[in-house]
Formats: C-alpha cells, structure tokens, sequence
C-alpha cells in the first residue's frame, strides 16, 4: 500500500475545495435570514445594523481562532464532544451532542421555512400557502436523502452558486439608486446597549461553522497532517467568506435602504430585486432556495449519522455505542438510517407548524444549542489548555468562552431561546441515562464523528482508504 500523502496535489486541491465549501454551506445558506432578523431585532434601524453584523462577525473569529485549535488537538475529528470527554469526562459528552440533535432539528427547519421564503418572494401568489410549502420542502428534502447522500461537490456546487450571483448582485447594487422599503424609524436612545441586545439573534451565522471540527474525520484519504490542515482551512476559509459576503450585502441594503419586508418577502430578496436585472433576481432566488436545502439535507444527513452512531446493532465496520434501540442503526440499501430520518421530519415538521412557517420566527431559538456546544468546547480546552501549561492558548480559550458565554447570556435574556437550552439539556440526560443503564460503553466523544454531510458509504469508505 502507497504511504498517505498529505500535501496539495491536484487531487487534493479538489478535494479540498469539495470538502470546504460542502462544509460551509449551513453558515453561508444563514445569510439569507440572519441579516434580517438582526434588523427585526434592531426595529428596523438601519443606522445600526452594520455594526450589529459586524459584532456578529468578530464573534464568530474568535469562535474560529478557538477551533484552529481544537482541529489542531484533535485531528481525526471529535471537535467539542472530544475536548469535553477529555477534560470533564466522557459522561459531560453529552452536552455538545445534545446541542448538536438540537442543532440539526432546528437547521431542517428553519432551512425549509427560509427556502419557502425565497419561493414566495419571487412568487407571492404562494404567501397564503407558505406553511404547507415548508412541509413540502422537509418532506422533499427527506425523500432525497432516503434514496442516497448527495455528494460533497452537489454541497460544494450550490454554496459556490450563491456565492457567484451574491457578488453579482452586489455589483449591479453599486449603481442602484436607493428605494426606501420600510417606514422611518426613531433614533435609538442607546444604540450600543441596542447593537448588543441585537447582534445574538443574528448569530444564526455561526451555526455549522464548527463543523469542519468533526468532518475531518471522514477524510480517510489523508494522514493526521492533511486532515489538520484541511479543517483549518476550512475554518478560515469559512469565516472569510462568510464575513465578506454577509458586511457586503448588510452594507449594501443600508446604502440602498431596504429595511424589514412585507410578509411575502424578504430582506435579501428585496436587495436582489432593487440592485439586479429581473432574470438576476429569478437566478438569485433559485440559487438561495437551493442552498438551503442544502443545509436542510446535510442535516438531514447528519442528525440520522449521529443517532447510527449512538444505536445499538448496526453495521460491524463502524463503532457502534450500542445506547439507543438497534432499529435507528439500520440502513437501507442507499445507507440511509431510515427511522433516523423521520425522526427529524417529524422534529424539524412540528417547529415549522409551531412557527406557522415563518423562518423569522424559528431563528430566535436557533443559534442557542450551538453556543452552548461552542461554550462547553471553549471551557474544556481553558481546562486543557490549563493543565499543560500553556499560557498564550489558556488565554485564547478563556476570551473565547467569556466570549460565547455572554453572547448566550444575552440570547437566553429574550427568554423564548430557554426553551432550546432546555430541549438540549433533556436530551443529553435522557443519552446519559442511556448511557449508564447500557454499561457506560466508551468511545462517546468521537460520535459527532459520524454526521458530518463528507459521510460516505460504508463500502465507499473502505475502498478509498484502501486506495490511500
């Protein structure tokens, strides 16, 4: 067998761009809803919502300086839940993927309820059927993963979509003229305490941005070197892109002063119809539709992955925990965990109802379980950090924690994103129940690594690694 090579070949050059922007495609897909809800949060104050998103932004850098270095530590792949099973115990496991069930649920749903969002804004005739559109979009979604995983260049191939009629977009937008969308609004008495107040709720952006963290870990082509290295520049990558797009199209809809939609649009839909030529704006629709389905089915991917890996029963080749019942270990022959999937249909369908179908509505309770992964990832390595005596990444990961720390503390303040905290914190004691009551099996911190949309086939997998 040929020794594992790690460096930047052709080969892995595509591999690398097929597995960077596959990964990215959850927190790129967040713009078309993040920007939006940060001004809904701001009354629709303008005047303040560069600065929101700009906070927002900074946020998720730290985030990412935080796991540069737990890809550094870990890299075959168990991002937060391997940090916290080493530093707190495996048992304390459970809260990051607890958050990540959560997470995915909330990803399903929220990604539906924006894609149906996006088809009404270019066709509003749709408005009075907006709820019945999103089910149809999760129930769509769930039929295309029963019958295989898409690939990481289908992931690859929207993301890179959107993002190429978003800079379009904004470069018709430099010569529009502004078309005030919304009703004046009055100067905030304290726009910092405004600008903090806000910026949480648009934290939707951060979700997935960690990702890379445990996707790593189904690059059986590479070595340890090349699996660091990719997550690392996915994770940079990442947040460049992300920041760029996202201050681009936030400054842009001040400049031509778009403010909160009607309640057949949206706020990105509203840019892309001001700034571009019709068949622009059609284009820039359908791309924004399909990229958040594409969120909803790498969910709809990993939610099902991460349950396979804590059932009982499945398939010999891979680490089986043997917690929950065999039956969400089985697979179809297109390696679907089909009662995994409808388990989330199910999850992800009953939050869409709750919220009417309203994507505006579900993003104030989205960015909460995934902050509380981020916290608890940042806390384990201040402890790690702390143990070997390493004063410059300790002080790196204590800002980070203080950081998302606060950032929850204000989201929790709104009050309704308790009721995620609290789904997060019943599921990880109900696994941990499990857990106990099936012999405390070991290995619990590397399940995230089986979720990731890089999945591939069982036997897939182990051709390429032969081929490695």
């Amino acid at each position: 067998m040929r020794p594992r090579q790690s460096g930047l070949q052709p080969q892995r050059v595509l591999l690398l761009v097929a597995f960077a922007f596959a990964v990215m495609a959850d927190p790129v897909s967040s713009v078309a809803y993040a920007i939006e809800a940060a001004l809904r949060a701001l009354d629709g104050d303008l005047g303040l919502l560069l600065p929101t998103m700009t906070m927002v932004i900074a946020v998720i850098a730290v985030v990412t300086l935080n796991y540069h270095q737990i890809v550094a530590r870990y890299p075959a792949g168990g991002g937060a839940a391997a940090a916290v099973g080493d530093a707190f115990g495996e048992r304390w496991a459970f809260v990051p993927i607890a958050a990540l069930v959560v997470d995915f649920t909330l990803t399903i749903a929220i990604s539906a309820a924006a894609g149906a969002s996006a088809i009404i804004a270019y066709l509003p005739a749709l408005g009075g059927w907006r709820l019945p559109l999103a089910l149809a979009l999760i129930v769509g979604v769930a039929g295309l993963t029963w019958f295989g995983h898409l690939g990481r260049a289908v992931f690859a191939t929207m993301t890179l979509t959107f993002l190429a009629l978003a800079v379009v977009v904004l470069v018709y937008g430099l010569a529009a003229h502004p078309q005030p969308q919304a009703t004046s609004v009055p100067a905030t008495s304290s726009p910092a305490a405004a600008v903090v107040l806000a910026f949480p709720v648009a934290m939707a952006l951060a979700t997935g941005v960690e990702a890379p963290a445990s996707a790593i870990a189904q690059l059986d082509q590479l070595d340890g070197t090349g699996r660091r290295r990719f997550g690392r520049i996915t994770l940079w990558l990442t947040l460049a892109i992300v920041g760029i797009i996202t201050l681009g199209l936030t400054a842009q809809a001040v400049h031509l002063r778009i403010g909160v939609p009607g309640p057949d649009s949206t706020q990105i839909a509203e840019l892309a119809r001001i700034a571009a030529p019709g068949p622009v704006f059609a284009a820039f629709q359908l791309a924004t539709t399909l990229l958040l389905l594409s969120a909803a089915s790498s969910s709809f991917q990993a939610g099902p992955g991460l349950l396979k890996a804590l059932a009982a029963g499945h398939d010999s080749a891979e680490p089986s925990l043997g917690i929950l019942p065999a039956g969400l270990g089985r697979t179809n022959s297109h390696y679907t965990p089909y009662w995994g999937v409808l388990i989330f249909v199910v999850g992800s369908a009953a939050l869409v109802t709750a919220a009417g179908g309203n994507d505006q509505r579900l993003v104030l309770f989205y960015a909460v379980a995934v902050f509380l992964s981020f916290l608890a990832g940042m806390l384990a390595m201040t402890r790690l950090s702390y143990r070997a005596r390493q004063p410059a990444t300790l002080a790196v990961n204590a800002a980070g924690a203080l950081v998302v720390g606060f950032t929850l503390a204000v989201n929790l303040t709104r009050g309704a994103p308790l009721a995620s905290m609290a789904a997060t914190g019943l599921i990880a004691l109900i696994l941990h129940r499990l857990w106990v009551r099936s012999g405390r099996p070991s290995g619990i911190q590397q399940a995230s690594c089986q979720c990731q949309v890089t999945r591939t086939a069982p036997g897939l997998a182990r051709r390429a690694k032969g081929k490695g």
